[in-house]
């Protein structure tokens, strides 16, 4: 569950956190682009230690390295199975070795992560509503989405609840093989379903209360403005994916078997 802790939102005064939302989605976006557009372990690490000052700036250290534990596990099962499916015939690049493939393949999926985590535990949900509410998306789709935000980490932490109280009645949940371990969490599945199902029929009732959806033109109190450090943001994260794109098609990067070779 640590996992989920690094895409809950911390309200800390810090450069990262007055970041216009739809700038440092579009950082995201180009982050996410640049990973997918490169097979070859160099550009990834680079891109894994380029986001490490936002870390540092946003004050977020500790909750960034939960959620890289969380999804360490995907990670090595990422990992695995490309070289699972590398040694019983599959194709790779020929200038890759075996392990070079899968090994750029988890730290592509630990990039995304590293900055969607980044993205959310320095962007208020309220704010992030805001900004696709100027972007001029639907208000339903926004509430969805905003919602689904909030109520992720509260599902999580209802479930850490859970399990600890499951176990302190003596539910062992790391005994047999992998078969009796996923049976062992049908009493954290249903318990944790039904409470959902519960907070979903109070959410509906408090938005019924409310009268939502009784306006079509909806006001806010806020609205976001752009500033300085969203432009500079702007200049760097364009400059990335232009640097990025001409790395691509003019420059040949070399592959970790070709540099040790």
């Amino acid at each position: 569950m640590s996992v989920f802790e690094g895409f809950r939102f911390r309200y800390i005064h810090s450069p990262i956190h007055q970041l216009d939302p739809r700038v440092k989605f579009l950082y995201v976006l180009i982050i996410f682009g640049i990973a997918i557009a490169f097979l070859e372990v160099l550009p990834l690490v680079l891109l894994f230690l380029i986001q490490i000052p936002f870390v540092l700036l946003a004050s977020v250290q500790r909750e960034w390295v939960r959620s890289l534990k969380g999804a360490s596990f995907l990670a090595i099962l990422i990992f695995v199975v490309n070289f699972a499916f590398g040694y019983f015939g599959g194709t790779y690049p020929s200038s890759m070795s075996p392990w070079e493939y899968p090994l750029a393949m988890s730290l592509r999926f630990l990039v995304l992560v590293e900055s969607f985590s980044i993205f959310f535990l320095t962007t208020s949900p309220d704010h992030l509503s805001l900004a696709l509410e100027q972007s001029h998306v639907p208000y339903e789709f926004c509430f969805a989405f905003t919602t689904a935000i909030r109520f992720v980490p509260v599902l999580a932490e209802e479930a850490q609840t859970i399990m600890d109280a499951q176990k302190a009645r003596g539910l062992e949940l790391e005994r047999g093989n992998f078969i009796k371990r996923v049976k062992n969490y049908i009493p954290i599945l249903i318990p944790l379903i039904v409470s959902a199902i519960r907070r979903s029929l109070e959410l509906a009732e408090a938005m019924e209360s409310r009268a939502w959806g009784a306006t079509e033109k909806r006001t806010n109190l806020y609205l976001l403005k752009m500033k300085s450090a969203d432009y500079a943001l702007i200049i760097v994260s364009l400059g990335m994916l232009i640097c990025s794109i001409y790395v691509r098609l003019y420059i040949s990067v070399p592959s970790l078997t070709m540099l040790l070779t």
